[in-house]
């Protein structure tokens, strides 16, 4: 059963607490409220603010499953305070695990530093979570995909768009590395996991993930250096750093170039061109 003002109480609380730096948002300088304002929160939590006010004011419909996770990412809640919410809520909390999409507090406060720097934080299995506004004039908007294609080891096998962003030199490489890591992955997380039902998918649609597959190969690592080749500003090589969550299996993807290199350049580009760069 929800506990409404028990929600409403908690959610006051937790908006309070953060401040417009936590979340990447400007303070302004005629800023009266303490914390977050309600349409603040509304607007990272992907809802109405009249939603939203409803829920503070202990007088809004019971909140589905759906809707708590878009909030306790909203708010960068932990996962003790994730769950806290849910039974607030009247609903039993996402199990927790390797497969979690929660992304920690600390982690999404690094991501919303890097504004002008393209970034993503990803699952084990290469699914995008979160992306920077660089990230996806980079990229494009790989939070849309839905079902296996969320992976981008899937994408790579069965669908040829997802090579074009990348240098032709490096795919037999990209290629080896995805199959090399679902098989670690899968036997990690066992025959009943999504990784292996991934692997399985690709076994029935890919000959090329078939024969890499058969080759048992073990311990490939991504480059540090990435070559992307960007239809609107041309090759790019850039410096991947990654920065792994060990509690919920999460990587921060942070792609730099180096100064006065000509990558240094088409970057900066990138960023005036902005998120539509890439459709």
């Amino acid at each position: 059963m929800i506990d409404r003002i028990g929600l409403a109480a908690f959610l006051r609380q937790r908006r309070e607490a953060l401040q417009p730096e936590d979340v990447g948002l400007p303070r302004g300088s005629r800023r009266r409220a303490t914390g977050l304002r309600r349409e603040e929160v509304a607007g990272l939590c992907h809802m109405s603010t009249d939603y939203y006010a409803r829920l503070e004011r202990a007088r809004g419909p019971q909140p589905s499953n759906q809707m708590l996770a878009s909030i306790a990412q909203g708010l960068h809640l932990s996962l003790a305070e994730r769950d806290h919410l849910f039974r607030l809520a009247g609903h039993n909390p996402p199990a927790r695990g390797a497969m979690t999409e929660h992304i920690s507090p600390g982690m999404l406060r690094i991501l919303d530093r890097l504004e002008d720097t393209p970034a993503e934080i990803v699952t084990e299995l290469g699914e995008t979570l979160r992306q920077t506004p660089l990230g996806v004039a980079l990229t494009g908007d790989t939070t849309r995909f839905t079902g296996p294609a969320r992976s981008i080891g899937y994408r790579w096998f069965t669908d040829p768009g997802a090579r074009e962003l990348y240098a032709t030199e490096e795919h037999p490489f990209l290629s080896r590395m995805y199959a090399s890591g679902l098989r670690e992955i899968a036997t990690l997380r066992g025959p009943d996991s999504r990784a292996a039902h991934l692997a399985e998918l690709l076994l029935a649609a890919s000959e090329e993930f078939r024969t890499l597959w058969k080759q048992h190969e073990i311990g490939l690592r991504p480059h540090t250096t990435k070559r992307f080749v960007h239809p609107e500003v041309g090759p790019l090589e850039l410096t991947c750093q990654r920065l792994i969550d060990p509690d919920q299996s999460h990587s921060l993807l942070v792609y730099t170039a180096i100064p006065g290199t000509e990558s240094h350049d088409r970057l900066q580009l990138l960023a005036v061109l902005g998120p539509t760069a890439l459709r």
